[in-house]
C-alpha cells in the first residue's frame, strides 16, 4: 500500500502532466500574468465573469511540476466560486490538496505563483469595475495586505 506522501507525489505528477483547466479564454473578462524567474515558472490566468461568479477559468504558460499541479488546483478551487469568495482563498486551500504544507522554502515560490496569479486577476477585474476614488483607496489598501 502507497504511503500518504507517495499518493501525493502521484498527482503533482499527474496533474503537471495532464493540467486540469489548461489554455485560454478568447473572451475571458480579466486575464493576468506572473513569472518566477528563479525556477522560469510563467503563467497567465484568463477569467470570465458572470454574476460576481467565476464561470470560467484557464491557465496557460510554462513551469515546473509544482507550479503546474498547484495551478490546475486552484483553478479547480476558484471555477464557480463569487469573486468574495475568491478573496478569501489562501496558500493553505493550495498546499493542503497536495499535501505540500511543509514545503521546502525555495520551492513554496512555485506552488504559490497561481495565487498571486489569480489574486492579480481578482483585484484588477475589481479595480476596473470600481468608479469612486474611495472604493478605490479601499481596494488598493486590502490588495496590499495580501502577502
Amino acid at each position: 500500500m502507497s504511503s500518504g506522501a507517495d499518493i501525493y507525489h502521484e498527482m503533482i505528477v499527474d496533474y503537471s502532466r495532464n493540467p486540469v483547466n489548461f489554455g485560454e479564454i478568447e473572451d475571458h473578462d480579466v486575464t493576468f500574468h506572473d513569472a518566477n524567474p528563479l525556477c522560469g515558472d510563467s503563467i497567465d490566468i484568463d477569467m470570465k465573469i458572470d454574476d460576481q461568479k467565476v464561470s470560467d477559468i484557464k491557465f496557460h504558460g510554462k513551469g515546473c511540476a509544482i507550479c503546474m499541479a498547484c495551478t490546475s488546483v486552484l483553478t479547480e478551487i476558484a471555477k464557480g466560486k463569487s469573486l468574495d469568495e475568491i478573496k478569501n482563498i489562501d496558500k493553505s486551500d493550495v498546499l493542503s490538496e497536495l499535501g505540500l504544507e511543509h514545503l521546502q522554502a525555495v520551492r513554496i515560490k512555485c506552488a504559490l505563483l497561481s495565487l498571486k496569479v489569480l489574486k492579480g486577476a481578482l483585484y484588477t477585474y475589481l479595480g476596473s469595475h470600481l468608479e469612486n476614488t474611495d472604493a478605490i483607496d479601499k481596494l488598493k489598501a486590502e490588495a496590499e495586505n495580501l502577502y
